[in-house]
């Protein structure tokens, strides 16, 4: 009888503590159901003003009014020499710049900024007047055609796909280049059938001043038909490599706030064309809400950013080392996650 009352004694035991333990599943679901709080850093964002910085118009709204888990102080900035120079000395933790820009700025500080992700493609339109057919890069043959950009990334990705489309740009056309963005809004007063090819948004106030003249050919969809390993990465956000180490999970959250501004941007164009204006990326919130769909806004990262931006940027090296800051970045100059 006492045996029995043992082994009664015992199995019920043996229940109790199975009821009582937590299984695995238990443990894991308790830890991701806790309410841990990550300590943030608190952020110092500059991008640049135009194309570069649309992606960051939704998210500096946010930042404005505390809507954020991160403490963003978000900057617009018109000149690039700007960010450089708040990169260098450390006042910038995470900046949107051109790719061009990045490169020279990986070189100059020894490896000093990681790119995070390709924020915009190509922002470059081949703009034509009214009775001038433009259905193709061959149709610029015997035409007068007019640039921005000449010893930069314009003249370069404009040399590329000529040559890549079998376009002699010395034999077949005539190639001549303004200092100045603005000065191709004048360009059709003293020759009304010139070809432009300009970057936004000063193509969509083209054809804003110019009813009827129209964004004929996207240059970032040419260089797609040309090139598979590569594509037109034009802008991108960096961060330093020294804020990177110390807030990782800080630079993430950017990373993920940062996407869904540039969604929103996308898809929310007339609430993007106003902020744009209110800070500063854009000038006029009309001319932003025309030029947002054809600014290729996007959000790249990881092995494809990687692949295509560094095919990009190798195209960019054989025609001026000077353009990337005297030689290609090395594979830790792209952001893994």
């Amino acid at each position: 009888m006492k045996k029995i009352l043992s082994l009664v004694l015992t199995l019920v035991l043996i229940f109790t503590f199975a009821a009582c333990s937590n299984t695995p599943a238990d443990v894991d679901s308790e830890i991701a159901s806790s309410d841990e709080t990550v300590n943030y850093a608190d952020t110092n964002v500059y991008v640049l003003s135009g194309p570069t910085g649309i992606g960051a118009a939704n998210l500096k709204d946010k930042a404005d009014k505390k809507e954020t888990d991160v403490n963003y102080n978000i900057t617009v900035v018109a000149q690039p020499d700007e960010v450089v120079s708040k990169i260098s000395n450390g006042e910038a933790d995470i900046a949107a710049i051109a790719t061009n820009l990045a490169a020279k700025l990986y070189n100059k500080t020894q490896g000093g900024i990681t790119i995070l992700a390709v924020n915009t493609l190509g922002v470059l339109n081949v703009v034509t007047p009214e009775g001038v057919e433009v259905d193709s890069l061959q149709d610029l043959k015997g035409k007068k055609v007019y640039a921005t950009g000449q010893g930069s990334n314009p003249e370069y990705v404009i040399n590329y796909l000529l040559e890549k489309n079998g376009i002699d740009k010395d034999k077949d056309l005539t190639l001549e280049y303004k200092t100045e963005g603005t000065e191709l809004l004048t360009v059709w007063s003293s020759d009304p059938t010139a070809v432009i090819i300009s970057p936004q948004p000063v193509a969509t106030t083209l054809t804003i001043q110019f009813p009827t003249s129209k964004i004929a050919i996207d240059l970032t969809d040419e260089w797609d038909k040309v090139s598979t390993d590569s594509a037109l990465m034009m802008g991108c956000v960096v961060v330093r490599n020294e804020f990177l180490k110390n807030n990782k999970a800080t630079v993430d959250k950017f990373l993920e706030d940062y996407n869904e501004s540039i969604t929103k941007a996308n898809q929310d164009i007339e609430t993007t064309a106003t902020l744009c204006e209110t800070y500063g990326i854009v000038a006029k919130a009309a001319v932003a809400k025309k030029a947002i769909p054809n600014c290729n806004i996007c959000f790249i990262k990881g092995n494809e950013m990687k692949t295509k931006l560094s095919g990009y940027l190798s195209v960019l090296f054989d025609a001026d080392k000077t353009s990337v800051g005297g030689k290609l970045p090395a594979d830790d100059f792209y952001y893994e996650g």
